[in-house]
């Protein structure tokens, strides 16, 4: 397993800032990607990835297990993951409470499913295959909500906190994602975060947020392509003012700027931040 480290506030991982990722010497800083683009044998990506790793704390942040899909987990998917864990020594491994595959067909996104007790049973046998394979535990995250789905037998916290009873699994909290569901599927974001299990929370992302052309602010898209909005940070602000210190990552996919722009991001996310929410080893 990654060692533990109490690192504070992270990046997603470009290859375009490789350069002045590596020249970095900030105290606490981490970087986090995802697997399925380093999973090559031999090559740049990989090379990239174990030079980065050898001067940041690494995360690993999958996208497409698809935990909370009907079939059996891609074992060869697993393998690689596995191989990649084993080069990379990750602090932290984590996935989405998603699906993305049917089949042998994948979808480019992280789909919703109604929390019924038998998804309960599949998605506590994929979490403890993940982690039995990969000898990490294993962080879930809350998906984005868009639509209101019928037949739900639990509360998403519900739900994750019996994946976590039932696994021994951390969870990440996404809260961007928590703030663009609640607005979408007409919830309130502190009522979920009053019921999830808030010791289990391993890590927490931040990222930006955008209107549906068509429907504007009634619909919000987890774009990942612009800052982070104020009321994410202030609910943000909440929660770490409440939970204490966890690693927290400011992803920045779409649109990804300068390096230096994402730094700007990253001092503006800390200065919002409570001082007791941040600690180092």
């Amino acid at each position: 397993m990654g060692a533990t480290v109490q690192t504070s506030l992270g990046l997603g991982f470009k290859p375009q800032h490789f350069r002045q990722a590596m020249q970095t010497q900030a105290e606490g800083l981490w970087f986090e990607v995802h697997p399925e683009n380093y999973m090559a044998d031999g090559g740049p990506r990989p090379r990239m990835l174990a030079a980065l790793a050898e001067r940041h704390p690494v995360a690993l942040h999958g996208v497409s297990l698809s935990l909370a899909g009907p079939d059996p987990l891609d074992l060869q998917h697993l393998h690689r993951l596995r191989h990649l864990v084993d080069a990379v020594k990750p602090v932290r491994l984590s996935e989405h409470l998603a699906w993305s595959r049917l089949g042998t067909r994948y979808v480019p996104d992280l789909l919703p499913a109604p929390r019924t007790s038998a998804l309960l049973e599949r998605v506590v046998a994929h979490v403890d295959q993940v982690q039995q394979l990969t000898g990490m535990r294993l962080a879930l995250e809350n998906p984005s909500h868009y639509l209101i789905l019928e037949g739900h037998e639990f509360s998403e916290p519900h739900f994750l906190n019996e994946l976590v009873r039932r696994t021994g699994c951390a969870l990440l909290v996404d809260v961007n994602n928590l703030y663009v569901s609640a607005n979408n599927i007409h919830q309130r974001a502190s009522d979920w975060l009053a019921e999830i299990d808030v010791d289990a929370i391993s890590e927490i992302h931040l990222a930006g947020h955008s209107q549906d052309p068509v429907l504007g602010p009634r619909l919000l898209i987890d774009s990942h392509d612009c800052p982070v909005s104020e009321e994410v940070l202030s609910l943000y602000a909440a929660l770490c003012q409440r939970i204490g210190p966890r690693p927290t990552l400011i992803e920045w996919d779409g649109a990804v700027p300068e390096f230096s722009a994402l730094w700007q991001e990253l001092e503006r996310v800390r200065a919002a931040t409570p001082t007791r929410s941040f600690a180092h080893d």
